[in-house]
């Protein structure tokens, strides 16, 4: 592992659980954030349709870090600009932007602004990706609206110029909106990446005004690949973390030898990440606090992704859920927040987290009798807690326990033979002291 990113990320390793916010133009026709690419739209098309029809009335962006700061989430992520080359941002290099929409704000700033008051850690997402621009690919790029156009196809661009339009929009951000904790490109694919983007001068140019911000490996990785970062010469922009999307790794992430690298998990509340109307598949609270669970036990970080609405709301059952999330983390918090990989393995009812000499078990299934702390021997035990109201609990060694005097237990309830209800059915966490 490089020291450099190990020392980088430190804050990030703690944290561990951030917002990712997906809102542009594409909030409007709200049908995700690909919707341009999808419907095969132009860019002379989509703009005509949604550029001056962009007036979100309602955002307030201090709501949402109010909001974020009660889901107990450390850290936020807004795209700055998306894929359709829409900018959230006061761009010199374009007039394509929300202040020269209804809108009339730079709303990239009024976000900074508001999650650093309330003391939340703030990053902006980036596209690499411009499907506006007129010297960015198109005729059999794999993704772009016009791929399959023919009137396109011997379209003659200027790749160079479009670099330089990139590079020129990333430094706007990287130095005229203060210190960034995080920068989140997105994406390579195909030839697009690496020395395509080129990378290091980007990262050198980034690094000049933002040394220590935390940068993701989408410069030459995405979520199907993660590039060097995991090899022992990951080169100048391989970035900081992993960020796989969508899937929590087996064994979280690592490099070729082995050992734990910072990683990522960016995951959708529902099924899309951009605004969707008619998706209201979202996600319960108990598997959101599981999978963060899950991530922090591999090692790893949850960045929960919110689509506001074309007015600037966030949804009523994505806030219901950070609530509910933000609730049990109030409790709770303390078994993931500066926590990490477990010395003991995962033992079959649920998962654990460590920090130092305090192991955390969270509890998904109701014991049969007194439950078996697995792989910690009882004689490390120094106490054991209920860690939601601090109370002490009993050793649930008893007469049918005498065969397996390796295995520690711990009792539930009065009597350690009987069963008794967790007193959280999402996660009840024991806060156990070791010697």
């Amino acid at each position: 592992m490089n020291q450099q990113i190990w020392n980088r990320t430190e804050w990030f390793r703690s944290e561990r659980f951030g917002l990712f916010i997906h809102w542009g133009l594409y909030a409007i026709p709200a049908l995700g954030e690909w919707v341009m690419s999808e419907k095969r739209m132009s860019a002379e098309e989509y703009r005509q349709r949604y550029f001056h029809c962009f007036d979100p009335t309602d955002y307030n962006p201090r709501e949402w870090a109010r909001l974020a700061k009660k889901a107990g989430m450390r850290y936020a992520v807004l795209t700055a600009k998306h894929h359709d080359g829409f900018c959230l941002f006061d761009s010199a290099l374009t007039d394509y932007k929300s202040t020269n929409t209804p809108a009339g704000r730079d709303l990239v700033r009024e976000f900074l602004d508001a999650f650093r008051a309330e003391g939340i850690r703030v990053g902006l997402y980036f596209s690499l990706i411009d499907w506006s621009h007129p010297d960015f690919p198109k005729y059999n790029d794999r993704f772009h609206p016009m791929r399959q156009n023919p009137a396109y196809q011997d379209e003659e661009i200027c790749f160079d110029r479009y670099l330089d339009f990139m590079h020129g929009q990333v430094k706007e951000l990287v130095s005229n909106y203060g210190k960034l904790d995080i920068l989140w490109f997105d994406f390579s694919y195909d030839d697009m990446c690496a020395e395509t983007w080129r990378a290091e001068k980007l990262i050198r140019m980034v690094r000049q005004y933002q040394p220590q911000v935390i940068i993701d490996n989408r410069l030459e990785g995405s979520g199907e690949k993660n590039g060097s970062i995991t090899t022992d010469h990951p080169t100048s922009y391989s970035g900081d973390f992993t960020s796989p999307e969508m899937i929590i790794p087996p064994q979280g992430m690592r490099d070729i030898h082995g050992n734990p690298l910072p990683w990522e998990l960016c995951a959708t509340m529902n099924n899309h990440w951009g605004y969707c109307y008619h998706d209201h598949c979202f996600k319960s609270p108990e598997t959101i606090i599981r999978k963060l669970v899950e991530c922090v036990s591999k090692g790893g970080n949850f960045l929960l992704n919110a689509g506001p609405d074309a007015r600037g709301n966030i949804p009523q059952e994505s806030r219901l859920l950070m609530q509910a999330v933000g609730s049990w983390l109030e409790k709770n918090g303390e078994s993931l927040y500066g926590c990490g990989i477990s010395e003991f393995e995962k033992p079959e009812w649920g998962r654990y987290t460590q920090k130092g000499n305090i192991v955390y078990a969270h509890i998904y299934e109701t014991p049969l009798g007194a439950l078996p702390l697995y792989h910690i021997p009882p004689q490390r035990i120094r106490s054991i807690r209920m860690l939601s109201s601090g109370a002490e609990m009993q050793r649930g060694e008893a007469w049918n326990t005498a065969l397996y005097s390796e295995t520690a237990f711990v009792a539930l309830g009065e009597n350690p033979v009987f069963s008794y209800p967790l007193s959280d059915p999402w996660d009840t966490v024991l806060k156990i002291e070791l010697d």
